[in-house]
């Protein structure tokens, strides 16, 4: 992967992220959590990891999503009421963070394979095709009571949501 694609979708990440926690409207941040998820299933993608990618846009950013969007709306949750800011505790959070990065850089530049660029990967493994051989052969019970269980769960969740009419 290009390192110019790498930086793009680490920013969108961060900047969305970061999304998550500022935005006081509940579904707005589900939203920019969604993006990025977007953005670490490109990452992967970028690794070959396609099975993890494209796992990830089903799962986190599809299933995992609608599931929360689902328990906001069913929640009527509204937009947080703004407060004063606690300087204090911003500007602890702040000398904090600063020192968590300050950690990892001090750390990182001492290594000397983070020096180096990571070597290409050799294998040309199907592994879509190998993993879904190990679900359907040895682990094709789980998957089924997995199955059975999240049909259960959302049977559950429909039953308690409904409303009884007066």
């Amino acid at each position: 992967m290009n390192a110019f694609l790498f930086w793009c979708f680490a920013f969108l990440m961060l900047v969305f992220g970061a999304g998550v926690i500022i935005n006081r409207n509940p579904i707005a941040s589900a939203l920019c959590l969604v993006i990025c998820f977007l953005g670490l299933s490109a990452l992967f993608m970028s690794l070959d990891a396609f099975f993890i990618g494209i796992i990830q846009v089903l799962v986190y950013a599809g299933a995992v999503m609608v599931l929360f969007l689902f328990i906001i709306m069913l929640l009527d949750l509204r937009a947080e009421k703004l407060r004063r800011i606690n300087y204090v505790a911003v500007a602890g959070g702040t000398i904090v963070g600063l020192a968590f990065f300050l950690q990892i850089y001090l750390v990182v530049r001492q290594l000397n394979a983070a020096q180096q660029p990571f070597p290409p990967l050799t294998s040309t493994t199907d592994d879509v095709h190998s993993i879904g051989a190990l679900f359907f052969t040895n682990f094709n019970l789980p998957f089924q009571i997995i199955g059975v269980l999240v049909l259960v769960a959302t049977i559950g969740v429909v039953v308690l949501s409904k409303r009884e009419l007066r």
